[in-house]
């Protein structure tokens, strides 16, 4: 018997980003001020961040009580049954203390063989994305909930990529980042975990990131892979953390990977 129900997981869920919604609106755009996690630099985290955290643990507690919780903001809380939910509460701290509403709430749930389904979720917008790995990807807004999917046809010199900050990648990273960019049609910046909903939407083709936490990207796949995307590191292994290229098809991908190792032909 599977450890993932699909339709009950996925329900539930979607609850949580209901949850995470109901906490994190009433302090958007309300001059919220954020702390500051390192010495030198600057990763910030806001009293949202804390709270939306809090609240999804405490439902998956009450209502998962064997389910682990792999969050950003608190330690991890162990599986007892090989289920373990991961969440970002705020992905894009830096957007929501902007006033920017590409900040999301990322929620999915692992078994043994890796994230099987998600939830990106825009309070600010009511956007909601869902997947489940292998099975397919929908966008929700106002009640209405309807199949979406990446495109098909996209290849390199036609595509629109994304990353969070090109000025993020240094030296041998920003030389191949730097390709990609050269060979793409548009880049578009700063879209954090927003982008890689809009592969599965159809308008961005591909994200290419690094130096990423498995809170950031856990969500990120059954999103973009249910709607017919891959997402890999940069030498087409599977991947949670770290180096990740998403991309809306496998020709598109397998163009990316020859120009982020070698440049193009």
């Amino acid at each position: 018997m599977s450890l993932i129900d699909p339709e009950r997981d996925l329900d539930f869920a979607r609850r949580l980003a209901d949850a995470a919604r109901a906490a994190s609106l009433p302090l958007f755009r309300s001059g919220l001020d954020a702390d500051n996690k390192l010495s030198g630099g600057f990763d910030p985290v806001t009293r949202a961040d804390r709270e939306v955290e809090a609240a999804l643990r405490a439902m998956i507690a009450a209502e998962r009580p064997g389910d682990g919780v792999r969050g950003e903001e608190q330690a991890e809380t162990a599986s007892s049954n090989g289920r373990t939910w991961i969440l970002d509460p705020i992905d894009g701290t830096r957007a929501f203390i902007a006033g920017l509403p590409t900040w999301t709430v990322l929620i999915a749930l692992a078994g043994p063989d890796g994230p099987a389904l998600s939830v990106i979720d825009q309070p600010f917008t009511g956007e909601r994305f869902s997947g489940v790995r292998g099975a397919g990807a929908w966008f929700e807004r106002g009640g209405v909930s309807e199949p979406v999917r990446t495109r098909s046809e996209a290849r390199l010199a036609e595509a629109i990529g994304s990353t969070t900050d090109p000025f993020l990648f240094a030296g041998a990273e920003a030389e191949a980042f730097g390709r990609a960019r050269s060979a793409a049609r548009l880049m578009r910046y700063g879209l954090d975990a927003y982008a890689y909903a809009q592969i599965a939407m159809g308008g961005v083709d591909f994200v290419i990131e690094s130096g990423l936490q498995p809170w950031d990207v856990a969500a990120l796949i059954p999103v973009v892979e249910g709607a017919g995307g891959v997402v890999t590191d940069w030498r087409g292994a599977r991947t949670e953390n770290g180096q990740v290229l998403a991309a809306a098809n496998r020709t598109l991908h397998a163009e990316l990977l020859e120009v982020l190792a070698t440049g193009p032909a």
